[in-house]
């Protein structure tokens, strides 16, 4: 038996098929819905959100060439608010030159390093964050729609299988907080359905913008398990998973939480 085998049939077990989410779409919430007023607040006025300067950095970035002879983002890419509508709702996504998933996170930096001869940059790199915080703000309001069909359904299914299964020391699966417990205290916050739709955000406890990997792992250690390392493909697929889970949901980013 392969790792995952346990891991998927615990997924089917709990009857989700790629057809049928587990959550009714007129049942959405996305996390801001769960924050306090203040924190709602934040969110909706960008000159209050501090998540707009890494969209601003990111904004300088696009139209800065990283090195001399090489062309910026804009050079390819014209005007981010026409040519990048509508990207962030479609990623994870196969890509066919990596021949595996990724998200938007390394889809951008490998335009950053192959096309334009950058330095790479590491996962929650300032720089790195910012862009993706720019590109995908600009599919501010427009809904999700990942594919998880075709190539891509080998990823959805592992992170489906790592969704549903329990580890850590508290012996807990993602899907015991955000689908069994939603709306239940957890000292100070409500637990939320989980969905990534605002992310990269800005994290009050951590003062900075962070990936959803970032929020990901965070909540890995929550639970006292071992949690991969940034960039990891099981993460990815993790990524591809709640995406579908939450397709419906607008995109948020930079949302604001807590």
């Amino acid at each position: 038996m392969t790792p995952w085998a346990g891991a998927l049939a615990l997924a089917a077990a709990f009857a989700v098929s790629a057809q049928t989410p587990p959550i009714p779409a007129a049942s959405l919430r996305s996390g801001i819905t769960y924050a306090g007023a203040d924190v709602r607040a934040m969110q909706d006025d960008d000159l209050q959100n501090p998540g707009m300067l890494w969209s601003e950095r990111g904004k300088a970035l696009w139209s800065a060439a990283p090195a001399a002879g090489r062309p910026s983002c804009a050079q390819c890419h014209d005007d981010a608010a026409t040519t990048m509508r509508g990207v962030a709702a479609r990623y994870p996504a196969w890509d066919t030159g990596a021949s595996h998933v990724v998200d938007l996170s390394e889809r951008i930096e490998a335009c950053r390093t192959v096309k334009q001869g950058a330095a790479a940059l590491p996962r929650e790199a300032e720089d790195r964050n910012a862009l993706e915080v720019y590109v995908a703000s600009m599919s501010r309001d427009m809904p999700i729609a990942v594919v998880v069909d075709g190539p891509a359904r080998s990823s959805f299914e592992r992170g489906r299988a790592f969704y549903y299964q329990r580890r850590g020391q508290m012996n807990l699966a993602c899907a015991n907080c955000h689908e069994q417990n939603v709306g239940k205290r957890l000292f100070a916050e409500t637990i939320s359905q989980g969905h990534g739709n605002a992310f990269p955000a800005y994290r009050l406890e951590w003062q900075s913008v962070g990936s959803l990997q970032r929020r990901l792992r965070a909540c890995l250690n929550g639970v006292h398990a071992e949690a991969p390392s940034e960039g990891t493909p099981i993460l990815t697929d993790l990524e591809l998973f709640l995406a579908w889970r939450e397709q419906g949901l607008p995109i948020e980013t930079p949302g604001v939480r807590r």
